[in-house]
């Protein structure tokens, strides 16, 4: 099965909870011009206690394992999964977390078609951000080569100011420079 059938079983049910949501991660990066292979689909998601809950009990249990922890990734912002049953197709949804960086990144998504699906995404900024972010947490240069590669495929369409000082709010400032030297040498 391809990503199409999971993904958009996700985001339409989330729609139907009226859950807003946004798509990140290596589906993100890919759609920004960092294409590489995943088997796994991210979405921040900001619920309510009861939009949760509707999204949840809405779930086919034939269809998709959803883990137990779904209420406490809420009370502690944190993430749950689900796994499409048929196609093994895992899904990280990741609670949009209470800080400036979060809320600004949630509020500047974007509507676009992934994998035939229309989703609402991290916009290409975002994505560089979050990636390095993930690059300084575990020291992954995976995350640190998907940066560099949406800001090569995106050059001269980046707001450059954004990143510099969400960076340095953040504390990737070494990693932004890392990335942008990356990009501009491949």
């Amino acid at each position: 099965m391809t990503t199409a059938g999971p993904l958009a079983a996700i985001v339409a049910a989330l729609d139907g909870a009226a859950i807003p949501n946004m798509l990140v991660g290596s589906f993100a990066s890919s759609a920004h011009g960092a294409v590489r292979s995943t088997q796994d689909i991210d979405l921040v998601i900001d619920p309510t206690p009861e939009a949760l809950a509707a999204f949840v009990a809405g779930l086919d249990p034939g269809k998709t394992y959803v883990s137990p922890s779904t209420a406490a990734a809420l009370a502690r912002r944190d993430q749950f999964n689900l796994v499409d049953l048929a196609s093994g197709w895992k899904v990280d949804l990741i609670i949009r977390k209470d800080r400036p960086f979060s809320r600004s990144e949630f509020a500047r998504r974007r509507e676009a078609v992934v994998a035939g699906v229309r989703v609402w995404i991290a916009t290409a900024e975002d994505t560089v951000l979050a990636k390095l972010e993930w690059a300084a947490m575990g020291g992954s240069e995976r995350q640190l080569a998907d940066a560099a590669a949406v800001l090569d495929a995106r050059a001269g369409e980046l707001d450059d100011d954004y990143l510099d000082r969400w960076a340095a709010r953040l504390g990737v400032g070494d990693q932004l420079a890392a990335a942008r030297r990356a990009a501009s040498t491949d």
